[in-house]
This record gives C-alpha cells, structure tokens and sequence, in this order.
C-alpha cells in the first residue's frame, strides 16, 4: 500500500537512490551487481504498489523505443567526431568517455549485470520518477489529483530539459529522447508503455555497445 503521509516515496526513492550511487561511485567504486540488486531491491519494496505491467500500445511502444535509439546513435554514426565537438564536450556536460575498463568489456558477468541494470532498473526508477511523478508534481503538488499524461507545457519542457540535463555528453539526443518519451506519457497516458519504450531503447543501445565496441555510451 502507498504510504499516503509520503505519496512521493514509491516514485521518487529509487531514483534518488541511484543518484546516490553514482555519487558514491565518483569517490568509491561501487560494484555493478551491488548498483542493481539495490535499485531493484528498491523498486520492489517501495514502487510496487504503483506499478501496472497493463500496456496499451505494446507494439507501438517497441517502435518508439526502437526509434529513440536511432536518434541516439545517428550524430555519432553519420559524423565521425560529432560528439567532440565543443557543445558536447567541455566543462559543464563532461565528455562522452566509456566508464568501462578493457577487463570489464570482456567479462561476461560484469556486462550481464550491466545490461539487466540498464534494460530492467533504470527505465523503471527513471520513469517513476521523470513522467510518473515530476510531470504531475510540477502541474500540482498534490501529484495524485493530477492524472498521467495530462499535457502542461511548463511541466512537460521542464522535464525534457532536466532529463537531457542527466545525460550529460548526450544532453541533445536526451533532450529529443525526453520529448518523446514526454509525448508518448500523454499519448498513452501509460507509465508502463513508457518504461517498456524506455527499455526497448536501453537494450538496443547495449547490443549496440556489446557488438559494436562503442563503449563511449556507457558513462
């Protein structure tokens, strides 16, 4: 049951858990499996309540997230350099650096752990905490009043621009992902439809990564 003195905890803990973690990973690092069972850990003890795997577009949802990895693999694969350019690369939005070592590239359990993390945790805890909650709580802050999807231009370019802000190197290929990802909440009015899109982008981007040794994605 959803803790009604903190409605805010199932959508906004586990995100802000992995914030912390990346945080601590900048001072100690913090093993990939450990960053997953606690985020998963999180997501099914405080956001369960608020879930529902019912989808209403579920092919529709796969193309989108299909989609939103071409957009973000194209500057890169159609120019070489791109992304060493001055506006993706400097002091404020860090350089797009793989985050992996040559031992992890090639170790079986570390990229399995990475790719579960990427395809099953993130799109949750993100999604929860960027269109299940921030894109209400900024309509109204009695988010709960505030049905999904309901279109407000102030929340909706807020949360696209702060999500582009998360992805660093990426920030304009995030700020698009967001729009759409955005867009496609107050199509579907679905948070399960978006995490699925948000999921489908993740693992194409991963095999993209594993096959392709493009492990400059992997921040």
């Amino acid at each position: 049951m959803v803790n009604n003195k903190n409605p805010a905890v199932p959508y906004v803990l586990p995100f802000a858990l992995f914030i912390a973690i990346l945080a601590v990973q900048n001072v100690i690092p913090v093993p990939q499996i450990l960053r997953f069972v606690l985020c998963l850990t999180a997501i099914a003890t405080f956001s369960r309540p608020v879930l529902s795997w019912r989808m209403v577009s579920p092919i529709a949802s796969v193309l989108v997230g299909i989609g939103v990895f071409a957009i973000w693999i194209a500057p890169e694969t159609l120019i070489p350099g791109y992304r060493g350019f001055w506006l993706f690369s400097n002091f404020l939005t860090g350089h797009a650096v793989a985050s992996t070592t040559q031992v992890q590239q090639v170790d079986p359990f570390f990229l399995t752990t990475r790719v579960l993390g990427s395809v099953v945790t993130i799109p949750v805890l993100e999604e929860l905490f960027w269109r299940g909650w921030l894109m209400r709580w900024l309509i109204k802050r009695d988010f709960r009043a505030v049905p999904l999807g309901t279109y407000h231009a102030e929340a909706f370019w807020t949360v696209a621009v702060l999500f582009a802000m998360e992805h660093g190197a990426y920030w304009e290929v995030g700020l698009i992902a967001g729009v759409i990802y955005n867009w496609w909440m107050v199509r579907t009015r679905s948070l399960t439809d978006c995490i699925v899109a948000h999921a489908v982008t993740n693992g194409c981007l991963a095999v993209w990564v594993i096959t392709q040794h493009q492990w400059q994605y992997w921040l």
